[in-house]
């Protein structure tokens, strides 16, 4: 299992501590909440006003402030196939719909890609008699190849 940084870490556990969850902090912070734990988790960089909301919302000494606002290694999950069920399923989602989802792209949007810096995910609960439901919305601006 991957270990994660030290003020990941710290950040979580201070969460734990304070019995919070990411959608208190998005209250907190005026944040959405995905976007706040991609940088607790370190896959995003906060300005140096997120970041001391993040850390004060938990009670934190507002010197774990500063490093939020680096910019992080991205995508640096280990191993490169996951093994973590959750995330797992994302990587089989994309090995089963993967082609089918870019062949839908193309049709609608033409030959180019869905930016991941342009980017913005949901993640929601879908109550459901037959068992609740995650649902997620992923919105990327759509950036087409450049001929030249």
């Amino acid at each position: 299992m991957k270990e994660f940084p030290e003020i990941t870490q710290k950040l979580l556990a201070a969460k734990k501590d304070k019995g919070m969850t990411f959608k208190d902090l998005e209250k907190a912070v005026g944040m959405d909440e995905t976007w706040i734990a991609s940088v607790i988790y370190r896959q995003a960089s906060a300005s140096m006003d997120e970041a001391t909301k993040i850390v004060t919302a938990l009670g934190l000494p507002e010197s774990l402030a500063e490093p939020l606002t680096i910019p992080p290694l991205k995508g640096s999950l280990d191993p490169l196939i996951p093994t973590d069920p959750l995330i797992y399923r994302f990587y089989e989602i994309m090995q089963v719909y993967g082609m089918p989802v870019k062949a839908v792209v193309h049709e609608k949007f033409g030959d180019g890609i869905m930016s991941a810096i342009d980017f913005s995910i949901e993640v929601e609960k879908v109550e459901d008699p037959k068992g609740d439901r995650v649902q997620i919305v992923m919105c990327g601006k759509f950036l087409p190849y450049k001929k030249w």
